[in-house]
């Protein structure tokens, strides 16, 4: 009986140095029913001419020059010219174990549609990993192995980009890749959550993540923080927020204060807390800064809490749960 196919997608632009470890990944998986769609996004480096040199030697890997450019123009061309039943995507600069396709076409076979299957990572760098990495790392992967990825999704994106696989079918029914929204991974998440696919929990480190200073992530202004806050409240908003009870910030400090100036952008009220003795009766962009005791006032309530260090978001948990509030229902963690 003929394995199923699966679709790699690949975009890479002036990857040359890390390009063929990444490819030699993919040949030696255990899995070998498989085409990979790899769009060179205007690269000026060698990575063309390397990525072409496989070609010659394996007719599975299909090199297209994007038609635009950026990732999800190129992410677009390679779903386009695929033919998997099921669809995976790869960063050109990372490692796959070699366990990788297999393992997630398993635990896709076993549950069925409205699926994903994803893995562990592990971060691995020439110059050492940054804390802020490894812990991200940790976190990401907590959720992961318990399948409770959504549990903390206006965080930051809790599938990552290179380590899922879906199946065609269910990734047409949420538009796959043509919203032209940035981060498309994170914004991808977001439509996987909206559709209510389940994500299925794995114990097994499925992905290598390379870090290194100019990799897009750390240089594309399409990645900077402004737009994960700018995403966050778009599906907040969206699929979330109830007009019906009053919205809280908790929080003042710099992404407290962009979510409120795009609150009010949108004309949508608001009312503001903190503990900080020194802003509480203050007015910020005319809306004045209550204690979080306030909370106590209102019977019901949304709370977005802009609020990073994780030993205060400890005590905050506590003290919503003091008040029998639920996370994802009466409050949301936007950091």
């Amino acid at each position: 009986m003929q394995q199923p196919l699966i679709s790699i997608l690949i975009p890479f632009k002036n990857t040359e140095l890390f390009l063929g470890e990444c490819l030699d990944s993919i040949i030696n998986q255990t899995y070998s029913n498989w085409e990979l769609l790899i769009i060179d996004d205007n690269s000026t480096d060698n990575s063309y001419s390397l990525v072409e040199s496989y070609t010659k030697k394996d007719t599975r890997i299909k090199l297209f020059k994007n038609e635009g450019s950026g990732i999800i123009n190129a992410l677009k061309l390679a779903f386009s010219k695929s033919k998997g039943t099921y669809i995976t995507r790869m960063d050109s600069d990372d490692i796959m174990p070699n366990i990788k396709l297999e393992t997630l076409l398993k635990n896709l076979q076993q549950h069925g549609k409205c699926y994903i299957a994803t893995g562990l990572v592990s971060y691995f760098s020439a110059e050492g990993i940054s804390d802020g990495y490894r812990k991200y790392e940790t976190w990401l992967n907590k959720l992961t192995s318990k399948g409770t990825n959504y549990s903390e999704i206006y965080k930051e994106c809790v599938i990552p980009s290179p380590c899922w696989m879906i199946s065609r079918e269910d990734l047409l029914n949420i538009d796959a890749f043509n919203p032209t929204r940035y981060p498309e991974d994170y914004d991808l998440t977001f439509r996987f959550y909206q559709a209510n696919y389940k994500i299925i929990p794995c114990n097994q480190t499925l992905h290598f993540w390379r870090d290194y200073g100019t990799r897009a992530s750390r240089t594309d202004a399409n990645y900077a923080e402004n737009s994960f806050i700018d995403i966050k409240l778009y599906y907040f908003l969206k699929l979330d927020y109830n007009k019906e009870q009053p919205l809280v910030i908790w929080g003042a400090g710099n992404k407290g204060k962009a979510i409120a100036r795009k609150l009010n952008a949108l004309n949508i009220p608001f009312y503001w807390i903190c503990d900080n003795p020194k802003k509480i009766g203050k007015h910020i962009y005319n809306v004045e800064m209550k204690p979080f005791q306030y909370l106590e006032t209102l019977k019901h309530f949304q709370c977005i809490v802009s609020v990073a260090n994780n030993e205060e978001q400890q005590t905050i948990r506590a003290y919503f749960l003091k008040l029998n509030k639920k996370s994802m229902t009466d409050y949301f963690f936007f950091c």
